[in-house]
């Protein structure tokens, strides 16, 4: 998958393609992302354990809070995408 480059910083599990000008994905980057990502979510890991192992799988930096960010995004994202079970859509009939 292509996407085009829009800032100097190179998202975790992307590199730079050769023309300079989009990313490419690394798989072996993103799955360990995602494994990372789970750990915390289900308590295996803390942030920070997940950053070290991250770093010795891949040999990528990054920083505890920069995980908590995606972690948080994916959350959000998740949240948004799913309706409650009394949501405000929804109608509470009594």
């Amino acid at each position: 998958m292509m996407n085009r480059r829009t800032s100097s910083t190179i998202p975790f599990g992307y590199k730079l393609n050769s023309d300079n000008k989009t990313l490419e994905e690394v798989p072996s980057e993103l799955k360990a992302l995602n494994e990372a990502k789970d750990g915390v979510k289900k308590g295996a890991f803390s942030l920070r354990g997940a950053v070290e192992i991250l770093e010795s799988n891949t040999g990528r930096k990054l920083s505890a809070m920069g995980l908590k960010k995606m972690i948080d995004k994916d959350n959000k994202q998740y949240q948004s995408n799913t309706n409650g079970l009394l949501s405000r859509n929804d109608k509470e009939t009594v």
